[in-house]
């Protein structure tokens, strides 16, 4: 266990998830009932104020999922060099901000132009970049998974070269017809292994096939993304169907029909019973993340949903961890479900350089800005465990020059979906959230993500250094670590089975604590000397004096004790 004391000694340092077919075979079975066929171009949606019944908090892009493909950086990339470094935290910080958008236009009225953001293409991820390959990866290729041509193909555009251990497992079991009960960590690869075989087995046009129930919006948008990424080759559609979107936009993308529906449980029965979507043609049922779904209640929603889909299918359930409640639902939903179980490594964490900072709560704020501002990274989420805390975090930052946003779950969805847009298309610096709303994010230029504050739960943690890493490269996790957070900070090590060093930056100089804190100790030492008194107020009494001999009570001068 990490010693507190160690941790206080500290405290002058720095502060601190067979064969392949042929295509001609792939989708050209009869559905029972059809649907549009896919335009060429997807068409923008509109983004409007939406209603409904989750609860989820967060926002993010339309309806059914687009496919962005990189630009090309514009001719201003190297004028505008020095102003995107100062955007973004790097050395030669000076008061900027703001930032253009997706067509090169400044926002918020500015006349000064930004450049583009280029993102980086995924590459495969080598032995090299794995620090623990053999408790992640197996020895098979996707190829001798028996998935087909279509499917391998956009498998090799993700950049994705060799299958981990769950996705090995799961795939199989999948396309075998059978139900899964799956155990796996997060950053092991979840999505492909149940998203795979689903574009494999596909009926072609046979709308609202297959159902993906997701307990937060993000994750929705997120998981209908990468789908939609590793689906491009094929002819089968994704859609992300939340709370929070107008319900128009997702009606129009439901009346295309596509095959796959990723949603929100109480989103997907909203539109089950305004008539935009039905449960009929489902084939394959899959909830990813079942526990947190259970957490936040949507119990009763999942059962609901499940109990309605009549017809022959399959259900898979994904989860980090199995509780006695999952185990129940299982027995009740599914068919002598084939039991996966892989927790012994995760890519993530294998890809992220992990550091923890001693700090005193009164320095934190202090420490981040010269954490942001000694570094270079690309894109920083800091995480806090407080919305009020976010926002005094963002607006601290903010003041100091930093282009910070804030997200979290009390924000006006309009808000959330703005901040979303900027960060999914490069234009943030920093971005400060809230566990709830930054959960699912998945941009591929996050290099960076602060623990602001240590999260009570350590499987939390690894969901939040688990935003970077993302697509084979390496990323950077620093925690901010008080010096009586010693237990946490080992909780977490042995949730993730790693060491987290220490990092010591000689150049800031920690401050005298402030007035009030000062004011807080010297009260407190007077209350602990008055305790110590109050116990021990006999300790200077003077002893009584002994009797005379000659006292006719004590004959003999023998005083009984």
């Amino acid at each position: 266990m990490r010693d507190p004391g160690i941790l206080m000694n500290q405290t002058t340092m720095t502060e601190p998830d067979s064969e392949t077919r042929s295509d001609s075979q792939s989708h050209d079975r009869t559905p029972s009932e059809g649907g549009d066929q896919p335009s060429k171009k997807r068409r923008r949606r509109r983004r409007g104020k939406g209603g409904g019944r989750d609860g989820e908090g967060g926002g993010g892009d339309g309806g059914e999922a687009r496919r962005e493909e990189p630009r090309e950086a514009s001719s201003s990339d190297r004028d505008g060099g020095e102003r995107e470094r100062r955007r973004r935290g790097g050395r030669g910080r000076g008061k900027g901000g703001g930032g253009g958008g997706r067509d090169g236009r400044p926002m918020h009225e500015s006349t000064d132009e930004r450049p583009e953001t280029q993102r980086r293409e995924r590459r495969p991820v080598s032995r090299e970049d794995v620090e623990h390959w053999e408790e992640i990866f197996g020895e098979k290729t996707f190829a001798d998974l028996g998935l087909r041509s279509s499917v391998l193909k956009g498998v090799e555009a993700a950049g994705f070269t060799s299958p981990t251990k769950i996705q090995a497992e799961m795939i199989p079991a999948v396309l075998s017809g059978k139900d899964v009960l799956g155990q796996s960590r997060t950053g092991t690869g979840k999505t492909a292994a149940f998203g795979l075989p689903l574009f494999h087995l596909a009926t072609r046009e046979l709308p609202f096939q297959s159902i993906i129930l997701a307990p937060t919006r993000e994750l929705a948008i997120q998981i209908a993304q990468e789908l939609a990424d590793l689906g491009k080759f094929t002819p089968i559609r994704v859609s992300a169907v939340y709370g929070g979107q107008n319900i128009a936009t997702q009606a129009e993308a439901l009346d295309k029909g596509p095959e796959i529906i990723v949603a929100t449980p109480g989103r997907l029965m909203d539109m089950v019973e305004r008539g935009h979507l039905h449960l009929r043609n489902v084939k394959f049922a899959i909830l990813d993340e079942v526990d947190r779904m259970l957490d936040i209640g949507f119990r009763e929603d999942i059962r609901k949903i499940l109990k309605a889909i009549k017809g022959e299918h399959q259900t898979v359930f994904v989860s980090a961890t199995i509780s006695d409640e999952i185990e129940k639902l299982a027995s009740n939903y599914m068919r002598d479900p084939v039991r996966l179980e892989t927790t012994g490594g995760s890519l993530t964490a294998s890809l992220v350089q992990q550091h923890y900072l001693t700090v005193n709560p009164w320095e934190k704020r202090r420490m981040l800005l010269h954490l942001l501002t000694h570094e270079e990274p690309d894109l920083t989420i800091v995480f806090c465990r407080m919305k009020r805390t976010v926002d005094d975090v963002a607006r601290y930052l903010r003041d100091k020059g930093i282009d910070a946003h804030a997200i979290h779950g009390d924000m006006y969805q309009g808000k959330r979906n703005s901040v979303m847009r900027r960060l999914r298309s490069g234009e943030l610096g920093v971005l400060v959230a809230s566990d709830l709303a930054a959960r699912g994010l998945d941009v591929d230029n996050i290099s960076h993500v602060v623990n602001y504050d240590l999260p009570d739960d350590p499987e939390i943690y690894i969901h939040r250094i688990g935003r970077t890493a993302r697509a084979g490269r390496k990323g950077v996790a620093w925690s901010l670590v008080m010096p009586d957070q010693g237990e946490l900070l080992t909780a977490i090590e042995k949730l993730a089975n790693i060491h987290i060093p220490h990092l010591d930056y000689p150049d800031f100089v920690p401050g005298p604590p402030p007035e009030r804190v000062q004011a807080e100790r010297a009260a407190e030492e007077k209350r602990i000397e008055k305790l110590k008194e109050q116990s021990n107020r006999f300790a200077n009494a003077p002893l009584p004096r002994a009797k005379a001999e000659n006292d006719p009570r004590f004959p003999g001068g023998v005083v009984p004790t």
